[in-house]
């Protein structure tokens, strides 16, 4: 399965989640994690656990300009292509949706996010013209763990009426976890000690995904 986390704005968290499913998806499957983003992130985070030799081994490359022909090539030769698209209105992203099965759109719960969706609502309506296979999420991420914020409630509400875009289930918090793994090439579900509830958002958003 193709699986492409982007979005237009910057700063949601799209490498941090395609890091994370990768990690989980590469123990049952061959994963290619391909990089398209100039700022090489997922790259290091690779480079960082092939340095560590932490295992599994996930496959990464980078791509960039026109990859819908190189996306479906290598979904041939892996059981599974997680793209890591980075935060612009870019050729990568846009030719990325042409042959995606999911997409997700992390988004998080403020303003600044919201106001970007619907452009990204439109680059789906068009992409689905050539690709009506694909179905795309708005995923929030990045939400405050403080209970008595009422941002994620108000970014619901606006979200959940998007034309072309579904609101994914899975919500996954601004954790400090998610931040110490990325920096040891990890996903949060190989820390150590663990963080139970980074764990269950992260497993939440694989099974919706891949189950």
């Amino acid at each position: 399965m193709i699986t492409l986390i982007g979005a237009e704005k910057g700063g949601t968290g799209k490498t941090t989640v395609a890091t994370n499913l990768a990690a989980i998806r590469s123990k049952k499957n061959d994963v290619m994690l391909l990089d398209t983003d100039t700022q090489g992130s997922a790259t290091y985070w690779i480079s960082t656990r092939d340095d560590s030799k932490i295992k599994p081994l996930i496959f990464c490359a980078q791509r960039f300009g026109r990859i819908d022909t190189e996306i479906s090539k290598l979904s041939k030769k892996f059981d599974d292509v997680i793209i890591d698209a980075g935060g612009r209105d870019s050729e990568e992203l846009r030719s990325a949706m042409l042959v995606a099965d999911r997409v997700y759109i992390p988004v998080q719960p403020s303003q600044f996010d919201v106001w970007t969706i619907n452009s990204m609502a439109n680059m789906v309506q068009k992409a689905i013209m050539f690709n009506p296979k694909m179905k795309a999420y708005i995923l929030l991420n990045r939400a405050s763990t403080n209970p008595s914020v009422s941002e994620l409630d108000e970014t619901i509400k606006i979200l959940s009426d998007i034309e072309h875009l579904n609101l994914s289930a899975s919500i996954i918090k601004d954790r400090i976890a998610f931040r110490k793994a990325a920096r040891e090439g990890l996903s949060v579900t190989e820390m150590k000690p663990p963080d139970q509830k980074a764990i269950n958002e992260i497993n939440n958003l694989y099974k919706e995904i891949f189950s």
